[in-house]
Parts: C-alpha cells; sequence; structure tokens
C-alpha cells in the first residue's frame, strides 16, 4: 500500500506541477497566448513581460503554491515518506516545465509527429516544493532569486541559483543537522531539470544576448541610458 501512495502521490505532483497559471491569466488578461510572447514560457518572468508586473508575481505566487500543495498532499498521503515528499515535488517542477495541459503535436524535420511539452523554468515552482519540504530553506534561496532577477537582470541565472543554493541547503541541514537525505536528491533533480530548460539561455549568455529583465534595476538603467541617447 505504501508503494501504491507513493506513485500517486508522484503522479498528482506531476498533475499538479502542470497546472499552467501562467498561460490561465495572460489569456484572462490580455487574450494573448503566453507561448508566443518572449521567451514563450509561462513563468512570473515571461508573464509580466505580457501582463505586466503584478500578474507576473501572481503567476509566481501560484506556482510556487501548486508545488508546495502537491507536496503536503504526498506528506498526507504517505504520512511524510520522505521519498515521495521530495519525488512528488521533483514531478511538480517537471510538470510546469513540461505541462501535461500545453501538450501539442509537432512535425519534426523527418517528417514524423511527436508531442512537445511546454511551461516555465522551474524557479518559482522549485521554491514551492523547498517551502513544503524545509520552509527555512526559502530564507536563503529567495534572496539568491531576487537577486539576480531584480538587480542583476537575468532570469535565467536568478532560476539557476535557487536551484543550486537548495541544493546548497540540503546538503548542509543533511550531512550536519541530521536532515532527510531524500530532499538532496529534491535539489539535485529541480537543479538539472533547470539547467535542461534553460540550456538557450547559457547559450545567449556565452554570447552576450540574453534578455535582460526590463524591470530590473539593470533595465531600468539601460533604459533610461538609451533613452538620454535618444534625446542627446
Amino acid at each position: 500500500m505504501t508503494i501504491f501512495l507513493i506513485i500517486v502521490s508522484i503522479v498528482l505532483g506531476y498533475l499538479f506541477g502542470s497546472i499552467p497559471f501562467g498561460w490561465i491569466i495572460v489569456k484572462i488578461t490580455s487574450g494573448q497566448d503566453i507561448r508566443e510572447v518572449g521567451s514563450g514560457r509561462t513563468g512570473g518572468t515571461n508573464v509580466s513581460r505580457a501582463a505586466g508586473l503584478w500578474a507576473g508575481v501572481l503567476t509566481a505566487l501560484l506556482d510556487i503554491f501548486k508545488v508546495t500543495f502537491a507536496v503536503l498532499v504526498a506528506t498526507w498521503l504517505t504520512g511524510g515518506d520522505h521519498f515521495a515528499e521530495a519525488m512528488a515535488g521533483a514531478l511538480g517542477v517537471f510538470g510546469h516545465n513540461n505541462s501535461l495541459f500545453l501538450a501539442k503535436r509537432v512535425t519534426t524535420e523527418d517528417g514524423k509527429t511527436k508531442l512537445q511539452f511546454q511551461g516555465g523554468a522551474g524557479g518559482a515552482s522549485s521554491l514551492g516544493g523547498a517551502l513544503a519540504l524545509w520552509g527555512w530553506s526559502v530564507v536563503y534561496a529567495l534572496p539568491v532569486g531576487l537577486f539576480f532577477l531584480f538587480i542583476v537582470g537575468y532570469a535565467s541565472v536568478a532560476t539557476i541559483g535557487v536551484g543550486i543554493t537548495l541544493t546548497l541547503v540540503f546538503i548542509v541541514r543533511a550531512a550536519f543537522y541530521n536532515g532527510p537525505w531524500e530532499y538532496v536528491i529534491y535539489g539535485v533533480l529541480v537543479t538539472l531539470m533547470q539547467a535542461w530548460a534553460l540550456r538557450p539561455n547559457f547559450e545567449r549568455l556565452m554570447n552576450g544576448s540574453e534578455r535582460i529583465f526590463d524591470k530590473s534595476l539593470r533595465g531600468r538603467l539601460r533604459a533610461r541610458a538609451e533613452a538620454s541617447t535618444e534625446k542627446s
């Protein structure tokens, strides 16, 4: 029965994570398909490009809490099995990045058809899982993400920074404070999923063409400098 409940927890984690709140919010507020705006992702950063800052904030919060909920459901179903909790959280992030509800058929160059799954990059959703696993982990990871997003201006670096920080926090907690090593698995898995989703962004970072978040300090300063140059 325990194995069955663990499997149920994992499946539910994926389904909860798949809820495309960013797509829904942009569709309601602007009528656009978020997949056709900016990076095409459904996370809060891209939603803010399509529908404004507060729509992005709402999306980020919902993306956080959908995975928090997935982990809490796993805790309830399994009586606190750490492996079930970690995997439900990881599958929640996987669902966010590869939403079942945004799957579509595409034709490849060789003429074959396949299902393509779309979603976000896993920054906010990974915080959501960590919030349920050990709430204090967010105290360390959230400032890292906010710094790279709103000061440095790179959403991709903010996302991977969150994943790496969570992994390090769970390692330290397991090694020195008897925390569950299963939570380290969660950190590693979500970081790998983020890195996979962000492959194009890393290429742009390397060649200097990565998008700067326009609502960041760096983005605002650049916009002000460009406006000043145009006036002169």
